[in-house]
C-alpha cells in the first residue's frame, strides 16, 4: 500500500514539474514585425519552408531564423510560431507540425 502511494506522489510531483516548465513568459513589449526572409532551394523531396519567429531572450527579441525541414510523418502541416496578445502583454505560441 506504502508503495502505491509513493509512486503515485512520484507521478504527482513529475506532472507538477512539467507544468512549471511550461510556465508562459509574458513579455510586455509587442514583437517588432517578421523580418522578410529569402528562401534557399529546398535541399531535397518533401521539405518544407518554416518561417524565421521572434523570439523573447529575457532582455529583448532575437530573431530565429526559418530553414528548410522534413515532416515527420505523410500529411503533417507546419503550424508555425505566433505572439498572442493578451490582458498582461504577449505570449509566445510555439509552432508544431499537425
Amino acid at each position: 500500500m506504502l508503495f502505491k502511494r509513493l509512486i503515485g506522489l512520484a507521478v504527482l510531483v513529475g506532472a507538477l514539474t512539467l507544468s512549471v516548465a511550461k510556465a508562459e513568459v509574458v513579455v510586455r513589449v509587442a514583437p517588432p514585425r517578421a523580418v522578410i526572409e529569402t528562401r534557399g532551394v529546398a535541399p531535397g523531396a518533401g521539405y518544407v519552408w518554416i518561417n524565421g519567429y521572434h523570439r523573447w531572450d529575457g532582455n529583448a527579441y532575437a530573431w530565429n531564423a526559418g530553414r528548410w525541414e522534413q515532416p515527420p510523418r505523410p500529411h503533417a502541416r507546419w503550424v508555425a510560431h505566433r505572439w498572442v496578445h493578451r490582458r498582461n502583454g504577449y505570449v509566445l505560441v510555439e509552432g508544431r507540425w499537425r
